[in-house]
């Protein structure tokens, strides 16, 4: 018996042993395969172990290499060429403070918030990549750069232009960030086998994303996910609607890692690792073997997101945008990642020295008390 026991735990750890061997080869592989960028390359980095990490969402009809997505692909999905829509806007950006200690805080920017951009001045700040990259890309034609070396290096300064006027925005560092192309929705739900989303209400929105869906608790399949993040038309507040849309399907993905176990599965490992390669764009500094302990915490359901508050809607150059007051959204976000330390006033009383964020006088300012990855959110 005591024979048997010893063997039962060499087994077991060989198992163990093997399977470590396996994870690593895994995030080794992901630490080196993942495309990288050098745009945040002399960026000032956050202090006292903060960490922000920037997640854009690029919506563009085009491979990292410039060459078209195959228009079976795309009409798959419901959406246009890249001669006709799409550009290079970034219609989804989301920042992620990851606190020394602590759980972690996410802000939405709404994509036509109007900023100062960088070198270019006031502009919806979905359009900072798109603006510089096609300067860069024209400058690199002109000097006989061809291609996939020319679209490569222009979206560097489309990278660095976003980077710059977000963290001007903001008045915050951004430590790193993550790119994803349109498709990348589409793969990321297809290998994960489903996202679990929830509507307050049915939508029919088949003229425009092709999204049409019943109210309640339902999971998404890989095209769906591009239809459910992408509808905007149809919806009580437009696009504020649609951020809330993408805070819920990211929501969706967090409770399908902390469920289902994924950093344990390498057969689902391997599926995301295919996504990532294929999809993704990181920083060059960024470590993803040395970053894994905070990634099972945000997959733990730690996490909060919020969306920045807008005053309204304004007419400027001809395009509607959503007209943005400095002062209270530098303090908003602040407030949600720095907030100052509680101060005890008496042994029995206690006083937290952070004000509250302003309330903003609009009805669509983030949704109820924030999205939890404690639960799936019902969102319009």
């Amino acid at each position: 018996m005591h024979t048997r026991n010893h063997k039962i735990v060499a087994a077991l750890s060989i198992s163990v042993v093997f399977a470590s061997a396996l994870f690593a080869f895994f995030t080794n592989t992901a630490a080196t395969s993942i495309p990288r960028s050098k745009a945040l390359k002399g960026v000032s980095a956050s202090k006292n172990q903060d960490t922000n990490i920037l997640l854009l969402g690029l919506d563009s009809r085009r491979d990292a290499n410039g060459a078209n997505l195959p228009r079976k692909l795309l009409d798959y999905m419901h959406v246009g060429s890249s001669s006709s829509v799409g550009g290079y806007n970034t219609n989804t950006m989301i920042v992620i403070h990851i606190p020394a200690k602590g759980p972690a805080t996410a802000i939405s920017i709404p994509r036509d918030d109007y900023v100062d951009v960088p070198g270019l001045g006031m502009k919806k700040i979905k359009e900072a990549y798109g603006y510089a990259k096609y300067a860069e890309d024209s400058r690199l034609y002109k000097l006989g750069v061809k291609e996939p070396m020319r679209e490569q290096q222009s979206r560097e300064k489309g990278r660095i232009a976003t980077i710059q006027a977000i963290s001007q925005f903001l008045q915050i560092p951004i430590d790193h960030f993550a790119e994803v192309n349109l498709v990348g929705f589409y793969d990321l739900a297809t290998a994960l086998g489903g996202i679990q989303v929830c509507l307050n209400h049915a939508v029919n929105d088949k003229q425009y994303s092709g999204a049409v869906f019943p109210a309640g608790l339902q999971t998404i399949s890989g095209v769906q996910a591009l239809m459910f993040v992408r509808q905007r038309h149809g919806l009580p507040n437009g696009d504020l609607d649609r951020t809330h849309r993408q805070q819920a399907f990211i929501t969706g993905v967090i409770t399908k890692f902390r469920t289902q176990g994924i950093f344990g599965n390498l057969s689902k490992l391997q599926g995301l690792l295919d996504v990532a390669k294929k999809d993704v764009v990181i920083d060059s500094g960024w470590d993803v073997l040395g970053f894994l302990p905070q990634a099972k915490s945000l997959t733990g359901g730690k996490i909060v997101f919020h969306t920045l508050p807008i005053e309204g809607y304004v007419m400027r150059n001809s395009q509607s945008v959503n007209l943005v007051d400095l002062p209270t959204v530098r303090k908003f976000t602040k407030d949600l990642f720095y907030p100052a330390p509680v101060v005890k006033s008496s042994p029995t009383t206690t006083i937290s020295a952070t004000p509250k964020p302003t309330k903003i006088n609009y009805a669509h300012q983030a949704s109820g008390k924030g999205v939890n990855g404690a639960s799936i959110p019902c969102v319009n």
